[in-house]
């Protein structure tokens, strides 16, 4: 597949950084906007990024990205939504904190926090939080994935229902507009449904760019959540789904 080389550097540019932005690439080549919408209208037909608003991510279909490229993706809204959880979690809680860079985010926020018993699955937060002696950290057995330090397999199922904690923070890999959450390894699946169903009070955790993507696996529905926190909810069916479910929709930009 021949590609120009400024459709080859897009690419490239896609790929370190898991999304560009329509008008970045346009100071970048110092070329109109228009022109850029093209080209990534181009790329996406060719199915080489994934469109979303004001830009495109990357890679498309079933495939996730690499952890580095989704942890720079709506950075700043990551933390925002973090610290939106955080508030919600009092001191002396027992909570459950899933695989994901989102979560991770939460964990961030969480440190100041004194008399937490943290659950995880997930070394980077295991890892974060251990040295705050006012924390107990405890982590699932069971197989890592290389890739991004997610604890997942049967041997975390099984660890994981041995608890019911106050609340849980899940994320997604995608949402889709019927409320559906969908991820893309069914072992970290089945550890997400086992949180789900041993905490009190549910907190999906997901920036707006998961409204764009796909993924191949169900991890449940929008409405088993009890609070939905993210940057921003433009999507009328996702929103009537709170509201029919009484889930409680946080956005923390609506600008």
């Amino acid at each position: 597949m021949y590609l120009s080389p400024r459709h080859a550097e897009i690419i490239q540019m896609a790929k370190d950084n898991g999304r560009v932005l329509v008008d970045d690439l346009a100071s970048h080549f110092n070329v109109t906007p228009q022109t850029i919408r093209k080209d990534l209208n181009d790329l996406c037909d060719q199915r080489l990024l994934s469109r979303i608003h004001g830009g495109a991510l990357f890679p498309s279909g079933i495939e996730n990205m690499e952890y580095e490229a989704r942890r720079k993706i709506a950075a700043e809204e990551k933390e925002a939504i973090g610290s939106a959880a955080a508030r919600l979690i009092p001191d002396n809680a027992s909570l459950f904190i899933n695989i994901g860079t989102t979560t991770e985010a939460v964990s961030k926020a969480l440190l100041d926090h004194n008399g937490l018993m943290v659950i995880t699955n997930n070394i980077n937060v295991a890892n974060r939080m251990r040295i705050y002696p006012s924390i107990e950290v405890v982590i699932a057995g069971g197989v890592v994935r290389g890739s991004d330090g997610g604890v997942v397999g049967e041997a975390a199922v099984d660890f994981i229902r041995q608890f019911k904690v106050d609340y849980a923070v899940i994320g997604a890999s995608a949402i889709d507009h019927d409320g559906a959450l969908l991820d893309f390894d069914f072992r970290e699946v089945k550890v997400a449904q086992a949180i789900i169903a041993n905490a009190r009070h549910v907190i999906l955790v997901s920036d707006q760019t998961k409204f764009e993507r796909t993924a191949p696996v169900r991890i449940g529905h929008l409405s088993q959540v009890n609070t939905f926190i993210t940057d921003r909810c433009d999507i009328p069916s996702v929103r009537r789904i709170c509201q029919e479910a009484e889930v409680q929709l946080i956005e923390t930009s609506t600008g």
